[in-house]
């Protein structure tokens, strides 16, 4: 059991040590620490740069599809709907014809909702 405990915290700790080494040239290398660290923020620099462009390039193709889209939607649309030319007169019997039955379809329709409306003018239930 003392083994396995052992064990498991040598291994626990072998990746925080190999991350905490730092680069260090080849012997008989001579290397400006200043310099790599300017190469090492230059590459960092150049790596976001990348990544923005990329970026931009995908805002514009998202652009670009969502217009097409809309254009697509657009073009699908119905047409509006055609407007015939007013209606012309008709003779003075043939207008009163029209009146009545236009009469004749509003009081029915107020005679089935005339139940409605009774009840919704009611006079409320006196509170106890």
């Amino acid at each position: 059991m003392r083994k396995v405990l052992s064990l498991a915290l040598i291994l626990s700790t072998l990746p925080t040590v190999a991350g905490a080494q730092a680069w260090t040239p080849a012997p008989g290398q001579s290397v400006d620490p200043h310099r790599y660290q300017a190469d090492q923020h230059r590459q960092a620099m150049q790596q976001l740069r990348n990544q923005a462009d990329q970026r931009e390039a995908m805002a514009r193709q998202l652009d670009t599809e969502t217009r097409l889209n809309r254009l697509k939607i657009e073009a699908a649309r119905q047409p509006a709907p055609f407007v015939s030319a007013p209606r012309t007169l008709d003779t003075p019997e043939q207008e009163r014809i029209r009146r009545e039955a236009a009469t004749a379809r509003r009081q029915s329709t107020a005679a089935g909702v005339g139940e409605i409306d009774g009840w919704l003018d009611r006079r409320p239930n006196p509170v106890p």
